[in-house]
C-alpha cells in the first residue's frame, strides 16, 4: 500500500536535489565554451526556462508515462538506456542472491553442527572479516587473481564481443556464465558471510527446543535432526531476508559493475552522474527505488509462503 507514496517521495526528492546542484544544467551538458544561444535553446527544449512548480508538474506527468527525456550518454531517450542496463543488473543481482543463500545457509548450518569448536570459531571470525570487506576491494582482488594472474575468467563485459555470435548455443551459455562468474561471486560471497552468521544463530535457537529433543530420544541421528528437522524451522527467518537483501545487493552492484565493466544500472548511473546526464540519473535513482520496494514486497511474500501462521492471519 505504501509503494506509490514511497516512489512519489523518491521522485520528489530526486527532482529537488537535481535542482539544488550548483550551476546551470544546460551549460554543464554543453560545456563551458558552448555559445550562449545554444545554452538557451537547450534550456528551452528541456523546459528549464519555466517556473519550478511547472517543471515539477511536467516532470511527474512525464514520469507517469515513462518519458524521462533524451539521454546525453547515448543517442535516444533515457528510458532506452535504462532498458538496456536494468536486465543486466537483474541477472547479476539474481545470481548473486542465489549464491548468497546457498553459501550462507550451508556455512551457517555447518557451524551450528560444530558449535563451540575451534572450527566454528575460525569460520565465524572469517565470516566477520569477509562481511566487512568493501565490494570494490574484493572485486579488484578477484580481478587481479582470476583474470590477470591465472587467466581463468574474462576481465569485463557480459559476453565476448568478438567470438560470442559465432559460438554454438552451449558455447554462448558458457560464455555468459564465465563473464557473470566473478561479479556474481563477489556480491554473493560478501552477502553470504552475513547470512551464515544469521543462519547459525537461528539454528542455535531451534536446536534446544522440545521437538528436537524428542527426535533425538527416538534415536534419530544428529545429522538427520539438523538437516531434516532443525534446518526446516530455522530457514523461515533466513528466507525472509532474501527480499530485504536486494537494497544491499543493489548498492554493492554499483561498485562491482564499475570494476568488471558490467553494463548494468549502477555503472550507467555512475557514468551519467559524471557526464551530468540528469535524465538518466533521475531514471536510475527511481529504478533503484523500485527494486528496493520490490525487495520489501518479495520479503512479505516469502514470509507468507514459508510461515503458515502468516497465511492464517
Amino acid at each position: 500500500m505504501l509503494t506509490v507514496p514511497v516512489l512519489f517521495g523518491v521522485a520528489t526528492l530526486v527532482f529537488s536535489l537535481i535542482h539544488l546542484i550548483p550551476g546551470d544544467p544546460a551549460q554543464a551538458m554543453l560545456g563551458e565554451t558552448a555559445p550562449q544561444a545554444d545554452v538557451e535553446e537547450l534550456r528551452r527544449r528541456l523546459g528549464l526556462d519555466r517556473p519550478l512548480l511547472e517543471q515539477y508538474v511536467r516532470f511527474l506527468g512525464q514520469l507517469a508515462r515513462g518519458d524521462l527525456g533524451p539521454s546525453l550518454l547515448q543517442p535516444g531517450p533515457a528510458s532506452a538506456a535504462l532498458a538496456d542496463a536494468v536486465p543486466n543488473t537483474l541477472v547479476l543481482m539474481g545470481t548473486a542472491l542465489v549464491l548468497t543463500f546457498i553459501i550462507g545457509i550451508g556455512v551457517g548450518s555447518w557451524q551450528a553442527a560444530r558449535v563451540g569448536s575451534r572450527a566454528d570459531r575460525v569460520v565465524g571470525n572469517a565470516s566477520l572479516i569477509v562481511a566487512s570487506l568493501p565490494e570494490f576491494w574484493l572485486a579488484a582482488v578477484f580481478l587481479l587473481l582470476f583474470v590477470y594472474r591465472f587467466r581463468v575468467f574474462p576481465a569485463a563485459g557480459v559476453v565476448d564481443l568478438v567470438m560470442h555470435d559465432s559460438l554454438s548455443f552451449t558455447g554462448r551459455v558458457i560464455d555468459r556464465l564465465r563473464h557473470l562468474a566473478l561479479p556474481a561471486l563477489t556480491l554473493g560471497l560478501l552477502g553470504s558471510a552475513s547470512i551464515a552468521r544469521y543462519q547459525r544463530a537461528a539454528l542455535l535457537d531451534v536446536l534446544p527446543q522440545d521437538f528436537i529433543r524428542t527426535a533425538r530420544a527416538k534415536g534419530v541421528t544428529d545429522r538427520f535432526v539438523l538437516w531434516r528437522h532443525a534446518l526446516r524451522n530455522a530457514l523461515v527467518p533466513t528466507i525472509v531476508l532474501a527480499g530485504l537483501s536486494l537494497p544491499t545487493l543493489l548498492g554493492g552492484a554499483v561498485f562491482v559493475e564499475q570494476v568488471f565493466s558490467w553494463p548494468g544500472l549502477g555503472r550507467l548511473a555512475a557514468a551519467a552522474f559524471h557526464a551530468r546526464d540528469y535524465q538518466v540519473v533521475i531514471g536510475a535513482t527511481i529504478m533503484g527505488a523500485v527494486l528496493v520496494v520490490a525487495g520489501g514486497i518479495l520479503a512479505d511474500l516469502l514470509h507468507a509462503v514459508v510461515d503458515p501462521r502468516v497465511r492464517a492471519q
